[in-house]
């Protein structure tokens, strides 16, 4: 007997500090984790990223295009080649002072054609600069669009969080939820254990029939299986909560405390509209296809850019650099037969963008204005449970006194247990269905 309990109290000793060693998260602790290590937020972090770096890039617009260029060719044969006959260029006053001066052999070499190749083979360097002068906008609008693109995702970055928010609050209260009903099946069963106990006596004494044994039998086999369906379902969340907050394991325990703030909707829901992640969105949105009409517009318009550059040639067999200055202007004019039609579709784009703005505005102040009731009706369960919790306890005690005094059955007193599991179970449900309400308003907008 003594080695019987010496082996409980060591096995209650071990599990107390294997429960100790486990880390115990409170609803904080989750969310922090979840926005550090969440796949989606990371990836939406990275799209932010990389629009920042394509605003910067988009920004080296502004610069004058440096660019350097080099060529050596080797021909087959000289690319310029002409015969020049030197009789046919000296004036007849020349020829005449040139052959009373010069000997005959002379004379006749002049009156042979001289053949002159070049650039058969060859270097050409050139390094030069253009600065755009205007370019019907296309660069300024350019810029622009890829800031509102930043902003954009920023802002998506910014609902990508509210989302995992509310998705570890979900996770976390179903969690409390769970738990707290095995808590509420440990009650029962206590009971029911000592009622158990009871029963058996009074079989045994003979003052009791055996169905009695075996209802309540029947009563703690479903106790059983409801357990393992709680457990089950436990250590489904955990899992889910390590991959959605990115834990290493999920040999953890929660820690929270019960409370609710009782807070109000906003006066102003069109205020609060505005001020929504979704609606800063859609306004991103319609300035956008703005900029982006206004692109359209400039791909049409004539084009001015200034450069300088500097050149070096041994074309005609020796070296010769120089620098030069220049200016381009290109004037698109064929363009603008499709290019109107480019500018059409990107007006109809703006005010479809446009309606949409107006249209979701309208939706999301029905977001706010349901998510509230939401709460709201979400207080009045748990009011209602919390009544009901305090009306089982004192079914149960009228019942048991009922059924010590032998008035009532077995069938009355496993009913108002019953009864006593299904009001802490609905509190438990109606806690947790508030807090994922709460969590749900705010993402809404509500605060």
């Amino acid at each position: 007997m003594n080695k019987k309990i010496l082996a409980i109290i060591f096995s209650a000793v071990l599990a107390s500090l294997n429960a100790g060693g486990q880390n115990a998260y409170t609803l904080q602790q989750l969310r922090d984790s979840a926005l550090a290590g969440n796949y989606s937020i990371k990836s939406a972090r990275y799209s932010a990223d990389a629009a920042r770096e394509q605003r910067k890039e988009v920004f080296t617009k502004f610069f004058p295009q440096v660019s350097a260029t080099g060529l050596w060719f080797n021909a087959s044969r000289e690319m310029a080649k002409t015969d020049i006959n030197p009789s046919e260029m000296i004036p007849q006053e020349l020829g005449a002072s040139l052959s009373q001066s010069l000997p005959p052999e002379a004379l006749s070499a002049l009156g042979n054609p001289i053949s002159i190749a070049m650039m058969k083979d060859g270097i050409i360097g050139s390094v030069t600069a253009v600065q755009p002068v205007y370019a019907g906008g296309q660069i300024i609008n350019g810029y622009r669009l890829a800031k509102e693109g930043e902003e954009c995702v920023d802002l998506q970055t910014q609902l990508s969080e509210k989302q995992v928010i509310k998705a570890t609050d979900e996770y976390f209260w179903q969690l409390v939820s769970l738990e707290e009903k095995t808590r509420t099946l440990d009650a029962v069963d206590s009971l029911l254990t000592k009622t158990l106990n009871d029963v058996e006596a009074a079989v045994n004494a003979g003052v009791a029939v055996r169905n009695d044994l075996l209802q309540v039998q029947l009563r703690k086999n479903e106790i059983a299986s409801q357990r393992v369906k709680l457990e089950n379902g436990i250590s489904l969340l955990k899992m889910l909560l390590v991959q959605h907050c990115g834990l290493e394991d999920s040999t953890f325990t929660i820690s929270y405390t019960e409370d609710y703030a009782d807070n109000q909707p906003t006066a102003d829901l069109s205020q609060a509209v505005t001020g929504t992640t979704e609606y800063q969105l859609l306004e991103k949105q319609v300035k956008i296809a703005e900029l982006q009409k206004k692109t359209e517009t400039g791909k049409n318009l004539p084009s001015v850019a200034v450069g300088a550059g500097y050149m070096y040639h041994n074309l005609m067999e020796n070296d010769r650099t120089f620098g030069m200055v220049f200016a381009t202007v290109n004037v698109p004019i064929s363009d603008w037969w499709g290019g109107s039609h480019a500018i059409k579709r990107a007006e109809i784009n703006r005010q479809k963008a446009a309606d949409q703005l107006t249209e979701n505005a309208e939706l999301l102040k029905i977001n706010i204005q349901k998510a509230w009731y939401g709460v709201v009706e979400s207080r009045q369960q748990l009011e209602i449970a919390r009544l009901s919790i305090s009306q089982s306890e004192e079914n149960l005690r009228i019942v048991r006194d009922g059924y010590d005094a032998g008035t009532l059955s077995m069938s009355d007193l496993l009913q108002a247990q019953l009864l006593y599991q299904q009001s802490r179970d609905k509190y438990t449900e109606s806690y947790s269905q508030l807090k994922i309400s709460e969590a749900e308003w705010k993402l809404a907008g509500g605060e």
